[in-house]
This record gives C-alpha cells, sequence and structure tokens, in this order.
C-alpha cells in the first residue's frame, strides 16, 4: 500500500511541470503579438506620413506650375512691349534725322536767299520748330531707352525665376516619382499576398490557374458553353475567391487606388446567336456577370472594372480543342485604377 500511494504520489507531481511550459508558451504568443501589434502602428504611421507629403508634393508642384504660367504670361508681354518700343524709337530716330536734315536744309536755303526777308523769317521759325521738335524727340528716345532697359532687366529677372522654378518642379517631380514609385509596390506587395492566398484556396486544380499577375478561369468553370448566365455550382469557387478579395481590401490603405479587373476572353471561332452578335458581347457579358456577383458577394462596385477582348488576345495559337478551350476564360488582375 505504501508503495502505491508513493507512485501516485509522482505521477501527481507531473502537472507543475506542464502547467509552468504552458505559461511559458502562452508568454511567448503574447510577447510576439505585441510586437507584432507595435510593428503595425509604426508601419500605419510611416505610410501616413509618406501620404502627407505626397499631398504636399502635388500642391507645390501645382502652385508653382500656376506661377511658371504667370511668369510666362508676364515675360511675353514684356517682350512685345520691348518689340513695341523698339520699333518705336526706330521710328522717333528716323524721325529725329529726317527734322535735322531739313533743318540743315533750311539753314543753306536761308544763306543763298538773303535778299528776301519774308522767306528767311519763314525758314528760321521753321528751323526753331525743327530744332524744339528734335529735342523733344531726343527727351522721349531717352525715355524710351530707360524703359527698355527696365524691361530688359525685368525679361532676365523673370527668365531667372523660370529657371529656378522649372528646377524645383523637375525636383519636385522626381520626388512625386518616388513616392508614387512607393505606393506601386506597395499594391505589388498587396497583389503577392492575394495571388498568394488563392493558391492556397484553389490548390491543385487545373481548369482555375494563378498565372503570373493573372488569376485564370476556364469559361466552362463558370457558364455554359455561348452563355453568360453563371453556372449554380461555379457559386462556391466565386464565394471564396470574393472572400479572398474582401480580406485584403481591409489591409490595403484607402489611399491606394486599386480595383480588381475581369476581363473575358472567348477562342476564335465566332458565334452564331441574336444575343451575342459577336465574341467581343458575349466576352463582355461574362465579364459584367463576373462583376456583378463579385457585387453581390459585398465587394465595393468602385473596386472593379469589367473587361472584353473577345478572340484578339489568344494564349495558345493552335485550333485543337484543347488550345480552344485555354483560350475561352475569364482572367482577374489586382491593378491600379
Amino acid at each position: 500500500m505504501a508503495s502505491l500511494r508513493t507512485r501516485r504520489d509522482r505521477s501527481l507531481n507531473v502537472w507543475p511541470g506542464y502547467v509552468d511550459a504552458l505559461a511559458t508558451l502562452l508568454l511567448a504568443v503574447v510577447f510576439l503579438l505585441t510586437i507584432f501589434v507595435v510593428g503595425q502602428f509604426f508601419l500605419s504611421q510611416e505610410i501616413t506620413g509618406r501620404d502627407s507629403v505626397l499631398t504636399r508634393l502635388n500642391r507645390q508642384i501645382a502652385d508653382l506650375t500656376d506661377l511658371l504660367a504667370l511668369e510666362r504670361s508676364t515675360r511675353k508681354t514684356q517682350e512685345a512691349t520691348a518689340s513695341s518700343l523698339r520699333n518705336t524709337l526706330l521710328g522717333a530716330e528716323a524721325e529725329r534725322d529726317r527734322f535735322k536734315l531739313q533743318a540743315e536744309s533750311n539753314r543753306g536755303t536761308a544763306g543763298r536767299q538773303e535778299d528776301v526777308d519774308r522767306q528767311l523769317a519763314a525758314e528760321r521759325a521753321g528751323s526753331a520748330r525743327a530744332a524744339t521738335q528734335i529735342e523733344l524727340l531726343n527727351e522721349q528716345i531717352a525715355a524710351m531707352r530707360r524703359q527698355l532697359a527696365a524691361l530688359e532687366d525685368a525679361l532676365a529677372a523673370s527668365e531667372n525665376r523660370d529657371k529656378e522654378s522649372q528646377a524645383r518642379i523637375a525636383d519636385l517631380g522626381s520626388r512625386l516619382n518616388v513616392a508614387l514609385a512607393q505606393k506601386v509596390q506597395e499594391l505589388a506587395r498587396y497583389r503577392s499576398d492575394f495571388f498568394g492566398r488563392l493558391r492556397q484556396i484553389l490548390g491543385t486544380r487545373t481548369d482555375i490557374r494563378v498565372v503570373g499577375d493573372r488569376f485564370v478561369l476556364q469559361s466552362e468553370v463558370l457558364f455554359p458553353a455561348g452563355s453568360a448566365t453563371l453556372k449554380s455550382e461555379a457559386m462556391p469557387e466565386l464565394d471564396r475567391i470574393a472572400g479572398a478579395i474582401l480580406d485584403l481590401s481591409r489591409q490595403i490603405p484607402a489611399d491606394i487606388p486599386w480595383v480588381l479587373r475581369v476581363d473575358g476572353h472567348t477562342d476564335v471561332r465566332p458565334i452564331a446567336s441574336s444575343q451575342f452578335p459577336s465574341n467581343w458581347s458575349l466576352s463582355a457579358a461574362r465579364a459584367i456577370a463576373v462583376v456583378q456577383a463579385m457585387v453581390a458577394k459585398g465587394i465595393p462596385p468602385q473596386r472593379l472594372l469589367a473587361g472584353a477582348f473577345g478572340e484578339f488576345q489568344p494564349i495558345d495559337a493552335g485550333t485543337s480543342e484543347e488550345a480552344y478551350a485555354r483560350n475561352r476564360r475569364i482572367e482577374m488582375k489586382l491593378t491600379e485604377r
């Protein structure tokens, strides 16, 4: 009896070790979750900061573009004014030279006809008027030259401001391209997550594939031949796809302009139907049917895009039934709007 009680006591003493191990595991999980939450917080703060920088850069580029347009308009006006002043200056100088010649001619005529007092007085009066006009023209020419010099200085300053504005716009454009590239990289990361989830969901099915950045479903999976009405047995597949899209949409920041593009494709053989006059019409109707089904699953319609290619984008150039089947497909792609 004493030996049996000893064995029972030993078996009961094992549980504190299990409890300690479980408590340690729980603490490790809590620690990892804390690190994950803190990392998500700092990542969201970093993304918000980049969005603010992007908005400010866009606003600065718009302001500089408006300022540059205003400077160019002012410079064109100044150039036109300067050209007009130059023409006026040339005319004034020509008029001055004409009056000088006239005055010299009058003085010469007065010397030859000293015996005619009345004509001499008239010539002298004409010479005085010409001298007065010459003096006035000289003053006008000097004022025009000063105004022309001021305009040339203003044009030089405007050209310098134009060059500075263009340099700033180029710099801001470069920074904006960097910010946009970061947004594209973020969308690419989410796209990779999306197709990774689809691969897990679909498993090894051959009629539904992930090819590069596109998700491809053979049309026979979704539609009867020559029809754009979804099969009832296709709904579970669309439910899984829509679920993956909804899960991902909750993680993508609202400022990333993403859409799920749904493209319809047919084989090259023409369709003879009153409902669908061409393969293009059939591929468009099928893409729209899939989009409407996605909306019914809860995906926002502004995040969906329906496209149609008819028979014009084949992936298999063959003429066998297998090639035709490969070309009859619906493609989905997570892309930018």
